[in-house]
Protein backbone atom coordinates (compact mmCIF):
# COMPACT_ATOMS: atom_id res chain seq x y z
CA UNK A 1 0.00 0.00 0.00
CA UNK A 2 1.43 3.21 -1.07
CA UNK A 3 1.92 5.80 1.77
CA UNK A 4 0.52 9.05 1.60
CA UNK A 5 2.40 12.38 2.01
CA UNK A 6 0.65 14.94 3.40
CA UNK A 7 3.97 16.99 3.76
CA UNK A 8 7.27 17.72 2.39
CA UNK A 9 8.94 15.00 4.97
CA UNK A 10 5.55 12.75 4.52
CA UNK A 11 4.66 13.42 7.84
CA UNK A 12 1.07 13.22 7.18
CA UNK A 13 0.81 17.26 9.17
CA UNK A 14 -1.05 20.10 7.12
CA UNK A 15 1.36 22.44 5.71
CA UNK A 16 -1.26 25.40 6.94
CA UNK A 17 -0.24 27.00 9.93
CA UNK A 18 -2.17 28.59 12.52
CA UNK A 19 -2.42 32.52 11.93
CA UNK A 20 -0.62 34.92 13.56
CA UNK A 21 -2.69 36.77 16.75
CA UNK A 22 -2.77 39.54 14.60
CA UNK A 23 -4.48 37.80 11.98
CA UNK A 24 -6.92 36.15 14.69
CA UNK A 25 -7.73 39.81 15.81
CA UNK A 26 -8.48 40.89 12.59
CA UNK A 27 -10.95 38.42 11.86
CA UNK A 28 -12.97 38.86 14.90
CA UNK A 29 -13.12 42.78 13.97
CA UNK A 30 -14.46 41.66 10.76
CA UNK A 31 -16.79 39.49 11.77
CA UNK A 32 -18.47 41.64 14.77
CA UNK A 33 -18.53 44.66 12.19
CA UNK A 34 -20.26 42.88 10.08
CA UNK A 35 -22.83 41.62 12.70
CA UNK A 36 -22.92 45.23 13.71
CA UNK A 37 -24.05 46.26 10.03
CA UNK A 38 -26.50 43.52 9.51
CA UNK A 39 -28.46 44.78 13.19
CA UNK A 40 -28.19 48.57 11.95
CA UNK A 41 -30.19 47.55 9.01
CA UNK A 42 -32.99 46.85 11.25
CA UNK A 43 -33.41 49.95 12.60
CA UNK A 44 -33.92 53.50 11.15
CA UNK A 45 -31.01 54.92 9.66
CA UNK A 46 -29.84 57.21 12.60
CA UNK A 47 -28.66 60.30 10.22
CA UNK A 48 -32.42 59.95 8.78
CA UNK A 49 -33.89 63.54 7.83
CA UNK A 50 -36.65 64.89 9.77
CA UNK A 51 -38.19 68.21 8.74
CA UNK A 52 -39.36 70.74 10.88
CA UNK A 53 -43.35 72.07 10.16
CA UNK A 54 -43.64 75.52 12.47
CA UNK A 55 -47.10 76.39 13.14
CA UNK A 56 -48.63 77.93 10.10
CA UNK A 57 -46.25 76.30 7.77
CA UNK A 58 -47.98 74.03 5.27
CA UNK A 59 -45.15 72.43 4.05
CA UNK A 60 -43.95 70.87 1.15
CA UNK A 61 -46.78 69.06 -1.45
CA UNK A 62 -50.39 70.26 0.20
CA UNK A 63 -53.14 68.78 -0.85
CA UNK A 64 -54.70 71.92 -0.20
CA UNK A 65 -54.34 75.07 1.51
CA UNK A 66 -56.93 75.79 4.93
CA UNK A 67 -56.38 79.00 6.84
CA UNK A 68 -57.26 79.58 10.44
CA UNK A 69 -56.36 75.87 11.76
CA UNK A 70 -53.49 76.50 13.62
CA UNK A 71 -53.03 78.22 17.67
CA UNK A 72 -49.86 80.42 18.24
CA UNK A 73 -50.75 80.71 21.28
CA UNK A 74 -50.75 77.30 22.91
CA UNK A 75 -48.96 76.65 26.05
CA UNK A 76 -47.10 73.22 25.13
CA UNK A 77 -47.71 70.60 27.90
CA UNK A 78 -45.36 70.21 30.38
CA UNK A 79 -44.63 66.29 29.84
CA UNK A 80 -42.87 65.78 26.43
CA UNK A 81 -40.73 63.33 25.02
CA UNK A 82 -40.38 59.25 24.14
CA UNK A 83 -43.82 57.93 23.44
CA UNK A 84 -47.49 58.24 24.51
CA UNK A 85 -50.77 57.12 24.17
CA UNK A 86 -53.21 58.81 22.21
CA UNK A 87 -55.71 58.72 24.74
CA UNK A 88 -53.45 60.59 27.31
CA UNK A 89 -56.20 63.59 29.36
CA UNK A 90 -54.17 66.33 28.02
CA UNK A 91 -52.12 65.59 25.43
CA UNK A 92 -53.89 67.64 22.63
CA UNK A 93 -55.92 70.92 23.18
CA UNK A 94 -58.36 73.16 21.74
CA UNK A 95 -61.05 75.67 22.08
CA UNK A 96 -64.46 74.88 23.99
CA UNK A 97 -67.04 75.28 21.56
CA UNK A 98 -64.68 75.67 18.61
CA UNK A 99 -63.07 74.00 16.05
CA UNK A 100 -60.15 75.16 14.21
CA UNK A 101 -60.42 72.38 11.44
CA UNK A 102 -63.54 70.99 9.73
CA UNK A 103 -62.95 67.75 8.47
CA UNK A 104 -66.59 67.75 6.28
CA UNK A 105 -65.25 70.69 4.28
CA UNK A 106 -61.85 68.61 3.77
CA UNK A 107 -63.92 65.46 2.51
CA UNK A 108 -65.89 67.53 -0.04
CA UNK A 109 -62.83 68.48 -1.70
CA UNK A 110 -61.46 65.28 -1.93
CA UNK A 111 -64.35 63.68 -3.13
CA UNK A 112 -64.57 66.43 -5.82
CA UNK A 113 -61.01 65.30 -7.43
CA UNK A 114 -61.39 61.60 -7.31
CA UNK A 115 -57.14 61.54 -8.59
CA UNK A 116 -56.49 63.23 -5.18
CA UNK A 117 -58.66 61.88 -3.19
CA UNK A 118 -57.69 58.40 -4.13
CA UNK A 119 -54.41 59.04 -3.31
CA UNK A 120 -55.01 60.59 -0.12
CA UNK A 121 -57.11 57.74 0.74
CA UNK A 122 -55.02 54.80 -0.25
CA UNK A 123 -52.22 56.72 2.57
CA UNK A 124 -54.78 55.01 5.21
CA UNK A 125 -55.79 51.88 3.20
CA UNK A 126 -58.80 53.18 2.63
CA UNK A 127 -60.86 52.40 -0.39
CA UNK A 128 -62.00 56.12 -2.06
CA UNK A 129 -65.35 55.11 -1.85
CA UNK A 130 -65.85 54.70 2.38
CA UNK A 131 -63.70 58.27 2.58
CA UNK A 132 -67.23 59.78 4.57
CA UNK A 133 -67.12 57.06 6.21
CA UNK A 134 -63.91 57.27 7.83
CA UNK A 135 -64.27 60.66 8.14
CA UNK A 136 -67.14 60.46 10.25
CA UNK A 137 -64.73 59.68 12.83
CA UNK A 138 -62.45 62.18 13.15
CA UNK A 139 -61.80 65.23 15.80
CA UNK A 140 -60.03 68.54 15.24
CA UNK A 141 -57.47 69.23 18.11
CA UNK A 142 -54.70 70.86 18.72
CA UNK A 143 -51.26 69.70 19.26
CA UNK A 144 -49.64 70.17 22.85
CA UNK A 145 -46.24 68.64 21.86
CA UNK A 146 -43.74 69.07 18.88
CA UNK A 147 -44.64 65.54 17.22
CA UNK A 148 -43.28 63.20 15.03
CA UNK A 149 -45.22 62.04 12.05
CA UNK A 150 -44.72 60.92 8.62
CA UNK A 151 -46.14 63.86 6.33
CA UNK A 152 -47.94 62.39 3.19
CA UNK A 153 -48.10 65.12 0.63
CA UNK A 154 -49.20 65.22 -3.18
CA UNK A 155 -46.77 66.88 -5.62
CA UNK A 156 -47.43 67.10 -9.43
CA UNK A 157 -50.19 64.54 -9.09
CA UNK A 158 -47.87 61.87 -7.56
CA UNK A 159 -47.70 60.95 -3.58
CA UNK A 160 -44.48 62.25 -2.17
CA UNK A 161 -44.07 61.06 1.95
CA UNK A 162 -41.57 62.38 4.32
CA UNK A 163 -40.57 62.37 7.78
CA UNK A 164 -41.21 65.64 9.81
CA UNK A 165 -42.38 67.19 13.43
CA UNK A 166 -44.93 69.44 13.84
CA UNK A 167 -44.65 71.99 16.24
CA UNK A 168 -47.24 72.03 19.19
CA UNK A 169 -50.56 74.53 18.17
CA UNK A 170 -50.73 72.82 15.10
CA UNK A 171 -54.35 71.50 14.07
CA UNK A 172 -54.71 68.41 13.54
CA UNK A 173 -57.77 65.36 13.17
CA UNK A 174 -56.87 62.35 15.12
CA UNK A 175 -58.91 59.47 14.65
CA UNK A 176 -60.91 56.79 17.45
CA UNK A 177 -57.74 56.03 18.85
CA UNK A 178 -55.63 58.90 19.43
CA UNK A 179 -53.73 59.10 16.55
CA UNK A 180 -53.24 62.45 14.76
CA UNK A 181 -53.98 61.49 10.81
CA UNK A 182 -54.45 64.61 8.88
CA UNK A 183 -52.54 67.95 9.30
CA UNK A 184 -55.40 70.41 8.97
CA UNK A 185 -53.56 73.65 7.16
CA UNK A 186 -52.77 71.67 4.24
CA UNK A 187 -55.02 68.73 4.29
CA UNK A 188 -52.08 65.92 4.22
CA UNK A 189 -53.00 62.14 5.96
CA UNK A 190 -50.32 61.18 8.36
CA UNK A 191 -49.18 58.39 9.96
CA UNK A 192 -46.56 56.79 12.34
CA UNK A 193 -43.12 57.73 11.91
CA UNK A 194 -40.89 55.40 10.81
CA UNK A 195 -39.87 52.12 13.13
CA UNK A 196 -37.15 52.74 15.19
CA UNK A 197 -36.57 56.80 14.71
CA UNK A 198 -34.49 58.03 17.67
CA UNK A 199 -35.70 61.66 16.66
CA UNK A 200 -32.42 62.49 19.60
CA UNK A 201 -30.02 60.87 16.70
CA UNK A 202 -31.85 62.54 13.88
CA UNK A 203 -30.79 65.65 11.66
CA UNK A 204 -33.33 68.04 11.09
CA UNK A 205 -34.23 70.84 8.09
CA UNK A 206 -36.81 73.71 7.73
CA UNK A 207 -37.39 76.65 10.12
CA UNK A 208 -37.26 75.69 13.89
CA UNK A 209 -38.55 77.80 16.57
CA UNK A 210 -37.67 78.82 20.22
CA UNK A 211 -38.80 75.61 22.34
CA UNK A 212 -37.60 73.30 20.38
CA UNK A 213 -35.70 70.45 21.77
CA UNK A 214 -35.22 66.87 19.70
CA UNK A 215 -35.54 65.87 23.54
CA UNK A 216 -39.29 66.77 23.79
CA UNK A 217 -39.92 65.28 20.47
CA UNK A 218 -42.93 63.15 20.94
CA UNK A 219 -44.05 60.05 19.17
CA UNK A 220 -47.82 59.41 19.79
CA UNK A 221 -49.14 55.58 20.26
CA UNK A 222 -52.80 54.81 19.49
CA UNK A 223 -54.60 53.70 22.50
CA UNK A 224 -54.79 49.88 22.82
CA UNK A 225 -57.64 48.38 20.65
CA UNK A 226 -58.53 46.14 23.95
CA UNK A 227 -60.13 49.21 24.91
CA UNK A 228 -61.91 49.86 22.59
CA UNK A 229 -62.46 53.05 20.14
CA UNK A 230 -62.79 56.43 22.59
CA UNK A 231 -66.00 57.94 23.55
CA UNK A 232 -64.38 61.69 24.29
CA UNK A 233 -61.45 63.20 24.39
CA UNK A 234 -60.07 65.36 26.98
CA UNK A 235 -58.54 68.60 25.78
CA UNK A 236 -56.72 71.88 27.21
CA UNK A 237 -57.65 74.96 26.16
CA UNK A 238 -54.76 76.78 24.37
CA UNK A 239 -53.73 78.96 27.56
CA UNK A 240 -53.86 75.84 29.59
CA UNK A 241 -56.19 77.35 31.55
CA UNK A 242 -58.94 74.54 32.15
CA UNK A 243 -60.05 71.34 30.38
CA UNK A 244 -63.32 69.93 28.52
CA UNK A 245 -64.53 66.65 26.68
CA UNK A 246 -64.72 66.83 23.53
CA UNK A 247 -67.07 63.86 22.41
CA UNK A 248 -65.09 61.70 19.88
CA UNK A 249 -66.03 62.87 15.73
CA UNK A 250 -67.65 65.65 17.02
CA UNK A 251 -66.55 69.43 16.30
CA UNK A 252 -67.16 71.27 19.28
CA UNK A 253 -71.15 71.73 19.28
CA UNK A 254 -71.25 68.99 22.22
CA UNK A 255 -68.23 70.05 24.03
CA UNK A 256 -68.77 69.51 27.86
CA UNK A 257 -68.86 72.08 30.65
CA UNK A 258 -64.94 73.27 31.92
CA UNK A 259 -63.43 71.82 34.36
CA UNK A 260 -60.11 71.58 36.27
CA UNK A 261 -57.10 70.68 34.52
CA UNK A 262 -55.71 66.85 34.00
CA UNK A 263 -53.32 65.48 36.87
CA UNK A 264 -49.98 66.46 36.05
CA UNK A 265 -50.93 69.84 34.06
CA UNK A 266 -49.82 72.95 35.05
CA UNK A 267 -51.42 76.67 34.57
CA UNK A 268 -50.04 78.69 31.92
CA UNK A 269 -46.98 80.27 32.66
CA UNK A 270 -46.67 84.60 32.80
CA UNK A 271 -44.31 84.70 29.69
CA UNK A 272 -46.23 84.00 26.45
CA UNK A 273 -46.04 80.20 24.29
CA UNK A 274 -42.77 81.73 22.36
CA UNK A 275 -40.83 82.54 25.47
CA UNK A 276 -41.13 86.20 24.84
CA UNK A 277 -41.97 88.00 28.22
CA UNK A 278 -45.74 88.95 28.84
CA UNK A 279 -45.73 93.26 29.53
CA UNK A 280 -45.97 93.58 33.33
CA UNK A 281 -46.46 97.07 35.24
CA UNK A 282 -43.38 98.39 38.31
CA UNK A 283 -44.40 98.05 41.14
CA UNK A 284 -44.80 102.10 41.53
CA UNK A 285 -46.83 102.46 37.97
CA UNK A 286 -50.30 102.80 38.63
CA UNK A 287 -53.43 100.94 36.60
CA UNK A 288 -54.15 101.42 33.25
CA UNK A 289 -57.87 103.79 33.88
CA UNK A 290 -60.05 104.80 31.19
CA UNK A 291 -60.09 108.58 29.81
CA UNK A 292 -62.30 111.06 31.53
CA UNK A 293 -65.63 110.90 29.81
CA UNK A 294 -67.58 113.77 28.69
CA UNK A 295 -69.22 115.49 32.00
CA UNK A 296 -66.35 114.74 34.18
CA UNK A 297 -65.61 117.71 36.64
CA UNK A 298 -62.03 118.45 36.27
CA UNK A 299 -60.07 116.85 38.96
CA UNK A 300 -62.71 114.16 39.84
CA UNK A 301 -61.04 110.66 39.83
CA UNK A 302 -60.80 108.67 36.52
CA UNK A 303 -63.26 105.67 36.25
CA UNK A 304 -61.68 102.37 36.25
CA UNK A 305 -60.57 100.65 33.22
CA UNK A 306 -62.85 98.34 31.72
CA UNK A 307 -62.90 94.98 33.03
CA UNK A 308 -62.22 92.13 30.64
CA UNK A 309 -64.89 90.77 29.01
CA UNK A 310 -65.94 87.23 30.07
CA UNK A 311 -65.06 87.05 33.55
CA UNK A 312 -62.81 85.15 35.60
CA UNK A 313 -59.32 83.50 33.69
CA UNK A 314 -61.46 79.67 34.07
CA UNK A 315 -64.24 81.00 32.34
CA UNK A 316 -64.90 79.05 29.27
CA UNK A 317 -65.89 80.65 25.68
CA UNK A 318 -69.84 80.01 24.94
CA UNK A 319 -69.82 81.09 28.71
CA UNK A 320 -69.53 84.65 28.10
CA UNK A 321 -68.10 86.19 24.69
CA UNK A 322 -64.33 87.06 24.48
CA UNK A 323 -63.37 84.91 27.30
CA UNK A 324 -59.37 84.12 27.67
CA UNK A 325 -59.87 80.78 25.47
CA UNK A 326 -61.97 82.51 23.10
CA UNK A 327 -60.88 82.57 19.34
CA UNK A 328 -58.76 86.17 19.55
CA UNK A 329 -57.46 88.12 16.35
CA UNK A 330 -56.10 85.58 13.59
CA UNK A 331 -57.75 83.21 14.63
CA UNK A 332 -61.02 83.16 12.67
CA UNK A 333 -62.48 80.01 11.72
CA UNK A 334 -60.86 77.81 8.76
CA UNK A 335 -61.59 79.01 5.38
CA UNK A 336 -62.62 76.40 2.84
CA UNK A 337 -59.96 74.12 1.22
CA UNK A 338 -58.09 75.43 -2.24
CA UNK A 339 -56.16 73.98 -4.80
CA UNK A 340 -52.52 74.70 -3.76
CA UNK A 341 -51.09 75.14 -7.38
CA UNK A 342 -54.29 76.77 -9.15
CA UNK A 343 -52.01 77.84 -11.93
CA UNK A 344 -49.90 74.53 -12.34
CA UNK A 345 -47.19 76.43 -10.15
CA UNK A 346 -45.10 74.78 -7.53
CA UNK A 347 -45.91 75.32 -3.80
CA UNK A 348 -44.09 77.37 -1.52
CA UNK A 349 -44.99 77.69 1.93
CA UNK A 350 -45.58 80.97 3.25
CA UNK A 351 -42.85 82.51 5.69
CA UNK A 352 -43.40 81.44 9.46
CA UNK A 353 -44.27 83.99 11.70
CA UNK A 354 -41.35 85.74 13.17
CA UNK A 355 -42.39 85.83 16.87
CA UNK A 356 -43.14 81.86 16.30
CA UNK A 357 -39.94 80.50 14.55
CA UNK A 358 -36.11 81.06 15.35
CA UNK A 359 -34.86 81.42 11.76
CA UNK A 360 -34.32 79.08 9.18
CA UNK A 361 -32.03 76.29 9.09
CA UNK A 362 -30.05 75.10 6.17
Amino acid sequence: MSKINSGPSGSGRNNFRDPSPGRRAAVVWTALAMAAGGLAGCTADPGQVITRLAVGSPGEGAYTLVAGTDRRDTVPRPQAGGQTEGDTPGLYGGTRRRASCDPAALLRFLQRDPARGKAWAAVHRLDFSRLAEYFQKLTPVILRVDTLVTNHGYKSGKPIAFTAVLQAGVGVLVDEYGRPVVKCNCGNPLTAPPAGLDPRDARYEGTSWKRFDERTVTVIRPRDRDEGPMKTITLVTPGATMSFNRPAGTTGEKDGPPVPLPPGESAGPTDGPSGEPSPTRSPTEPAPTAPPGPGTPPGAPPPPAPSEPGGGPDDGPGDAPGGPDEPGPGDAPPQPPVDPTPNGSTFEPAPADPGGAGGATP
